[in-house]
């Protein structure tokens, strides 16, 4: 039998906010691991807490009580230097909003990372040039995001989010700001780069054709997350 390794181990997330007198439950309780390698897509309604979840499981929010271990550490118990620090260097993030700085070219966006945790040149050039070519964006990198197209801007910004070959890249709806020409593309491109270097992959969307290309898929309904069977989403298709 394959040894696979876990990257990520999500226990009981509880996620909770007050709204005037009233406490929503975002995020209820919920579970989940993911393998070295594997994509896991996350679907659901809008406001079922998919979003909520996935953010903090990239460390972005705190969950009221519940775990999110990544390779063994729970980012839930680090200050807020060391998580910046501890996502900086094993995580990566694409929303679907391109979140480029504007004064800053293609390549000057990709490197802010890599400033960040003061990463030496030397640590991630080949692994630079290896990203770049996969997203065909060699021929674009002193341009400025204003000089882009939505297509391309994106794929800068998934440039961003590996250069610092992270265990785990997170992307929430990806795709949700394209038109499914260049939504096509920017999926087909962001599968094989995550293959390519061997990143696992969480990913929210409500695309169920996007949810099929992935290796497991995972089902948030109002807080709630289950699993889904992949056979019975393909014919539902």
């Amino acid at each position: 039998m394959e040894f696979r390794r876990t990257t990520i181990q999500v226990e009981n997330i509880i996620k909770q906010y007050k709204q005037y007198d009233t406490t929503v439950t975002a995020v209820n309780r919920a579970s989940f691991s993911a393998f070295d390698g594997e994509f896991v897509a996350i679907i659901g309604a809008s406001g079922s807490g998919k979003s909520t979840l996935l953010h903090i499981c990239a460390g972005l929010d705190r969950p009221n009580s519940g775990t999110v271990r990544i390779r063994g550490t729970d980012i839930t118990s680090l200050s807020p230097d060391e998580l910046a620090e501890y996502r900086g260097n094993n995580m990566g993030i694409v929303f679907q909003n391109h979140n480029l700085i504007p004064q800053f070219t293609a390549l000057e966006n990709i490197l802010v990372p890599t400033i960040m945790i003061n990463k030496d040149k030397s640590a991630y050039e080949e692994n630079f040039k290896k990203i770049v070519a996969s997203l065909g964006i060699v021929d674009r990198l002193h341009h400025l995001p204003s000089e882009l197209s939505g297509g391309q801007q994106q794929r800068v910004a998934i440039a961003r989010a590996l250069i610092n070959m992270p265990l785990v890249l997170f992307a929430d709806e990806p795709t949700g700001n394209l038109d499914k020409e260049n939504a096509d593309e920017v999926l087909e491109l962001l599968i094989k780069t995550q293959k390519l270097l061997g990143q696992t992959l969480i990913m929210v969307t409500h695309d169920m054709s996007i949810a099929a290309r992935a290796d497991r898929v995972l089902k948030m309904d109002d807080g709630v997350l289950t699993a889904v069977n992949k056979e019975r989403l393909l014919k539902q298709i």
